[in-house]
């Protein structure tokens, strides 16, 4: 188990694909932001890869640890130590009873780190998965991020812990984060010719956006279109007096990229399901995490074209990194 010292700017408890199968009901999926720190993360601890973790956003995370444990620590550099002293990331590191884990803020790069903990975190499943849904209050740790004083409780490990201890990630395997987030992108549902004017979905497949400070595990929020003959249709119709407004409909979500008046915005794990505005075009699924990684206000968001097949190959291709061999 671990007591939290100090819970930074928000940590919760996640784990990965989250709760799926609701979303008919209203419930978002939650789930690790960057499911591919979160997935290796749990390779480096000998846990299955959707095994639940701890998500860090923005940094000022501590902790002491009530018993030994091994941990990983992946995602943005925030500076991790061990009693002060600095200890490698993407690696899986020997924890002894009392240690005091701090995280600083993120790194240069990217936004949120993970913590993997040999065994994971061991909070109640609820509707199939240990997440936790901010914008609904349920699952993870009480439905809410972590505070001051919780302590939360550790899983059986699998494995002996020395056993584990000192693992690393191949170099070629770790992710590059960037400033400028590529995302691959399918167009629709609501796109060219009816809703979006050709000169609209060329620039948004060209240009690239400011993601806003505003942003949030709801919704990544870009900057506003502008100087571009955008919207198809003068006006909403029966949907509403924007062109941008239709009559409800469901999200392809998590993924889809909402046009919001002028404001497009990238719906993510926690967003919502259905609404009145148009959708231009879904992320596909492998690309996510580079959303979870952007840092508000300061990173950009590109959208590059993609087909169903490339999807599909793509998170193939993604999937079978997460096994031994990615390991030295």
């Amino acid at each position: 188990m671990l007591r939290v010292i100090n819970s930074g700017i928000e940590t919760l408890v996640e784990d990965w694909p989250g709760r799926l199968g609701y979303l008919g009901k209203g419930m978002a999926t939650a789930g690790a932001m960057d499911n591919v720190a979160l997935r290796f993360a749990n390779l480096l601890v000998g846990n299955p890869p959707g095994e639940a973790g701890l998500e860090v956003a923005g940094g000022y995370f501590e902790a002491e640890f009530g018993v030994d444990a091994v941990i990983s620590v992946t995602g943005t550099d925030m500076k991790p130590a061990i009693n002060n002293e600095a200890v490698p990331m993407w690696e899986s590191i020997k924890i002894s009873k009392g240690d005091i884990l701090k995280l600083s803020h993120f790194g240069e790069f990217s936004f949120r780190a993970y913590i993997g903990v040999a065994g994971g975190i061991d909070v109640p499943f609820y509707l199939g998965s240990k997440s936790t849904c901010l914008f609904g209050s349920y699952g993870g740790f009480e439905g809410r991020k972590l505070q001051r004083g919780d302590v939360l409780p550790f899983g059986r490990s699998s494995k002996e812990l020395d056993s584990l201890a000192g693992r690393k990630l191949k170099k070629e395997v770790i992710p590059e984060y960037a400033r400028e987030w590529h995302l691959r992108a399918i167009p629709g549902t609501n796109t060219s010719p009816d809703y979006v004017t050709e000169e609209g979905m060329d620039y948004l497949f060209t240009h690239a956006f400011k993601i806003l400070h505003t942003s949030n595990r709801s919704a990544y929020r870009l900057e506003e279109i502008k100087d571009v003959n955008f919207f198809a249709r003068k006006d909403g119709g029966d949907g509403g007096s924007h062109p941008s407004n239709i009559v409800d409909h469901a999200y392809a979500m998590p993924g889809a990229l909402n046009i919001c008046g002028n404001t497009p915005v990238l719906l993510v794990l926690d967003g919502p399901t259905l609404g009145g505005y148009m959708c231009a075009l879904s992320v596909i699924k492998t690309d996510l995490w580079k959303i979870g990684q952007g840092i508000p206000g300061k990173d950009f968001a590109k959208f590059i074209p993609s087909t169903q097949e490339e999807a599909v190959e793509a998170t193939q291709k993604q999937g079978a990194l997460f096994c031994e061999e990615s390991l030295e």
